[in-house]
């Protein structure tokens, strides 16, 4: 038998995007009418609190006559602990072990050219948001089904909803013709319609208000009198063609909590999935003073993508606006609703870069008027998605004294290095605050959050008109807060207990917006079980604090979501540590990989591998080897 190869996203300048759409003949074929072996999507929720866990089932069935290897590119949102990977064929299922990734490289290629099934699960070097998945060597009407489990928290929105978004496109990288071999340079984002099954269980110390999506749902269930148990339902015949959005509304959103998670039984004592792990979200209430007189001051530098994806729709579903449009709209409502007397600029980019005006000007009623009218005649006309080159310019310029730099960021995500221009933000984090807005569906998470994150912001995701303006607002209100300094975390335990933080440190506050806290504890305590954990900073000169008390009362039967959170919050500062450079390179590499086997949390070192040994066949002719530069 002849081994073949089925790509359902090739993304190397070497290889051909296959782009794969619907005709008129059974089953989902590509445009070259060849099978395509993925066939449907089960999703499974099960959100506690402001956590959901993720069960994703992919079912592969190879229609061809030959051995088969599927190669599926595919978006998970960026702050997503992928924690279990396994396959099942027919009443066998192989459960993937967490390797280093060149180990789990050699033993999927060994695998699959000796003819065993195999399956290998990798996350990409140059963005979070983006996992490749091998299935090989499925014979012919074989079918599998792979599960994906992954946990993350969810963020809170403008209106204090808690979203979640399966994300269904994932949008091409740009990369300029120049770049280094093996990056990918595609033009045009794949969508691939396949059915989707979508279940929701949502368990809550708080009555549940609602849930809303931008997809239909079957009528929400309470399974309680409290209303603090429910389920619903996607409703049937989905067909996943654009990203689904919940929206998931407690009574009192802003509480702040402590989750504590026991440890595991069987892990080392001392070790991070050995002891009790902390999840403290605090929500910080400024007094009304300081929040009735925000600040008049400020640069807003507004830096809008104009490349040619930008023109692209802003979701496949009826009347879609255009994502330049979007953005357009996004950019008025700002630009309307500055303060007299700051200062501001806008910057377009592509390929390259304008501005409006060679420096940031007083934001008048003239200059308002003149930024207004160009900007209604903004267009994605500027070619390649390159942010770095406008960013290290502004970066350049000279801050205004007593007028804090806002940077407002506008973009649909399409870039290919990620990683550096998060870099390029966390290194001028002193000298500005960064908002990002995401604009339409596929918008890279990795890069929206990531900028917000490090330049000390917040992030919003706009895939249509209902919701922005209460987003572009929030943004506005949090950029006009004054600044927060002097942040830190003391604790109060009992005696022969420690605690080391885990996430890093809190460079930021907003009104309202929550801080997450982990840590892990250590030593037992033979009296009181009472704690307290105090959130200290200073508000324009006034120093405040925000108290939780709390009991140290472990939960046992959870998963080890906290513990897998908890981990990947480390892996991702590690993982920043090492990019940094220094000579400890390689000492952190081997700490990410101890920590994400340790923890069974994927990183960008390590990958899920698993080989059905049951299973060989005889292969006739040369194995094609080779892995597809994934970005």
């Amino acid at each position: 038998m002849t081994l073949i190869r089925s790509k359902l996203l090739l993304s190397s300048p070497k290889h051909l995007l296959v782009r794969v759409r619907m005709v008129n003949c059974c089953g989902l074929v590509s445009e070259k009418n060849e099978p395509v072996p993925l066939k449907s999507i089960s999703v499974q929720l099960q959100v506690k609190n402001h956590v959901v866990s993720v069960s994703s089932s992919l079912q592969y069935v190879n229609e061809e006559e030959r051995p088969l290897e599927a190669v599926f590119v595919f978006p998970l949102p960026a702050d997503a602990a992928v924690c279990h990977f396994s396959a099942r064929i027919g009443e066998q299922e192989i459960v993937a072990e967490l390797q280093d990734k060149q180990s789990a490289w050699d033993q999927y290629d060994e695998a699959v050219s000796s003819g065993q099934q195999a399956f290998l699960l990798e996350e990409s070097d140059e963005s979070w948001d983006v996992f490749k998945l091998s299935v090989g060597c499925l014979s012919p009407g074989q079918n599998a089904v792979i599960t994906i489990v992954y946990v993350m928290e969810l963020s809170v929105q403008a209106d204090h909803a808690l979203r979640f978004c399966l994300p269904a496109v994932l949008n091409p990288r740009y990369t300029p013709t120049a770049s280094a071999a093996g990056v990918p340079e595609v033009s045009s984002a794949c969508v691939i319609p396949y059915t989707l099954s979508l279940s929701v269980e949502v368990r809550s110390s708080d009555r549940i208000s609602r849930l809303e999506s931008n997809c239909p749902l079957d009528p929400l269930v309470f399974l309680d009198s409290d209303h603090t148990h429910a389920t619903v339902n996607l409703s049937a015949g989905h067909r996943f063609d654009k990203d689904v959005e919940l929206l998931l509304y407690y009574e009192n959103t802003h509480h702040p909590t402590v989750v504590m998670e026991a440890g595991a039984s069987e892990a080392q004592p001392g070790s991070l999935m050995g002891d009790p792990v902390l999840m403290i979200s605090l929500y910080p209430e400024f007094p009304a003073d300081i929040m009735s007189s925000l600040a008049s001051q400020g640069e807003f530098v507004f830096v809008v993508d104009r490349s040619g994806s930008m023109g692209s729709v802003m979701h496949h579903g009826k009347d879609a606006q255009m994502r330049i449009e979007s953005a357009r709209d996004t950019l008025l409502l700002l630009l309307k609703s500055l303060p007299m007397g700051c200062y501001f600029n806008i910057y377009g980019f592509g390929s390259d870069f304008e501005s409006f005006f060679p420096q940031s000007v007083v934001y008048s009623e003239d200059t308002m008027e003149e930024a207004l009218k160009r900007v209604k005649n903004m267009r994605a006309d500027m070619g390649g998605t390159e942010i770095l080159q406008p960013l290290k310019h502004i970066y350049s310029q000279p801050c205004h004294p007593d007028h804090p730099r806002q940077l407002f960021i506008f973009t649909d995500g399409e870039v290919w290095n990620t990683k550096e221009v998060l870099d390029l933000v966390k290194s001028h984090v002193y000298s500005h605050r960064c908002f990002s807005f995401g604009i339409g569906e596929g918008a890279s998470t990795a890069l929206i959050t990531g900028m917000a994150r490090e330049g000390s912001g917040h992030a919003q995701f706009i895939t249509g008109t209902d919701r922005m303006q209460p987003k572009v607002m929030e943004s506005l209100r949090f950029a006009l807060q004054p600044a927060v300094d002097m942040l830190s975390v003391d604790w109060t335990l009992p005696e022969g207990v420690t605690v080391d933080m885990l996430s890093p440190p809190i460079n930021n506050l907003f009104q309202g917006q929550r801080a997450l806290i982990y840590a892990q504890l250590k030593g037992q305590s033979s009296g009181t079980t009472r704690a307290a954990v105090a959130l200290n900073y200073r508000l324009k000169d006034r120093p405040m604090t925000d108290l939780l008390q709390f009991t140290l009362k472990p939960k046992e039967d959870t998963g080890w979501t906290i513990h897998r959170l908890a981990a990947r919050s480390v892996i991702r500062s590690l993982e920043l540590e090492e990019r940094a450079g220094g000579a400890d390179a390689e000492a952190i590499k081997s700490r990410i990989v101890e920590l994400s086997v340790q923890a069974g949390v994927s990183s960008v070192h390590t990958a899920f591998v698993g080989v059905n040994k049951d299973s060989k066949q005889t292969l006739k002719g040369p194995l094609l080897q080779r892995r597809v530069p994934v970005q």
